[in-house]
């Protein structure tokens, strides 16, 4: 771990696209930077954008530069393997779409009790481990959406984790759902780094309403994204803040205060909460946007984006969302279509009632017969 040069990751779940293609120009020259400003921690997972994510990282990073250069992170996805033979293969494949001889960090993927149960009954844990006495990884892993209890028990059961993933921001610090807090001091109990994801929920926290983003603007120190990162980084024991970045404007904003890592202060913590309390009171969706609830719908509703409409009305009052409603149910599902089957709650890190919120969607935007 001596090896990681920074507190601030490349996620690579949120590459900029031309269309339905990932942009690898831009991805390369988001590569190129962020290495070249001293950071080299980088993050992927098999199902990442449509299953593309590690063929990028091979044609942007691995195949571009020396492998003592990078720290790559990948991630073992339930989807991907039914029985304990599978295993081995999918991570031998997951090492050759990478185009590495090792994984720096390998994480046992979104643990939780829905999939839990299915990697200790095939063994992957110890199968995990098993590539770490061969060489194949260097450290091993978990990252986790569920409740505290739930992360208790597998950091009891396995104590050769060395490193937790989880959600934590400041919107989700106590979230009864999300439960942030409180999974960060279970890590803590247990002595395990941690990396952080969704240190901007998603991009929720960097495009804030109108009443919140003035409570930043009167510090005079930065985006909101700003200070939801190093809102993020500044606690006891985070290894790593990870980030989806989306462009190299992006990048380079983070990189800019990331390069010399400095926590809020009692002035912007204080700002932090007070923009807590706003959103609190707007009652938002909580919706990460990672779509992971969108592969399985039967009828082919463009969850998140419908969710990003509701909220867009509830903040913003916004009219043109009614537009970009039609937009995204044009050539997909209404939030009407949906037939409560219930595939899309199963899958989401946020464990929200999806159905439920897809009838209060349709309540606002569906015109009724």
């Amino acid at each position: 771990m001596d090896k990681i040069k920074k507190n601030f990751g490349f996620g690579c779940m949120r590459f900029p696209m031309i269309g339905e293609e990932i942009d690898e120009a831009q991805v390369s020259q988001m590569v190129d930077y962020f290495l070249d400003q001293g950071f080299n921690y980088f993050d992927t997972a098999h199902g990442y954008i449509g299953e593309r994510s590690e063929l990028a990282v091979k044609n942007c990073l691995t195949s571009r530069y020396p492998r003592e250069s990078y720290i790559l992170t990948n991630k073992l996805t339930a989807a991907y393997f039914e029985k304990e033979e599978d295993i081995r293969p999918f991570f031998e494949s997951q090492l050759e779409r990478c185009g590495v001889d090792y994984f720096d960090f390998y994480l046992m993927h979104a643990q939780g009790m829905g999939n839990y149960p299915k990697f200790k009954e095939c063994h992957a844990y110890e199968t995990a481990l098993t590539f770490k006495e061969e060489g194949k990884i260097r450290h091993f892993g978990i990252s986790f959406h569920d409740r505290a209890e739930v992360l208790e028990q597998i950091l009891t059961e396995y104590p050769q984790i060395e490193v937790v993933q989880i959600q934590f921001n400041y919107a989700d610090f106590d979230d009864p759902a999300v439960q942030a807090g409180k999974c960060y001091e279970i890590c803590r109990k247990h002595g395990k780094q941690v990396i952080v994801m969704e240190p901007v929920r998603g991009g929720s926290l960097a495009n804030l309403p109108d009443d919140a983003k003035a409570v930043f603007e009167e510090l005079h120190g930065g985006s909101p994204a700003t200070y939801a990162i190093r809102y993020a980084a500044g606690f006891p024991g985070i290894m790593m803040v990870l980030s989806g970045m989306s462009s190299l404007e992006q990048m380079k904003e983070n990189v800019s205060f990331m390069k010399d890592f400095r926590p809020l202060d009692e002035r912007e913590m204080k700002a932090v909460e007070k923009v807590r309390e706003i959103f609190r009171g707007k009652n938002l969706i909580p919706c990460t946007g990672c779509r992971y609830c969108v592969d399985g719908c039967p009828k082919k509703i463009s969850i998140p984006d419908l969710f990003a409409c509701m909220n867009a009305k509830k903040t913003y009052q916004n009219t043109n969302s009614n537009f970009y409603y039609g937009i995204h149910t044009r050539n997909n599902g209404k939030a009407s279509d949906c037939i409560k089957c219930g595939k899309c709650e199963k899958v989401c890190p946020q464990h929200l009632e999806i159905r439920k919120l897809l009838c209060d969607v349709a309540d606002v935007f569906d015109v009724k017969a």
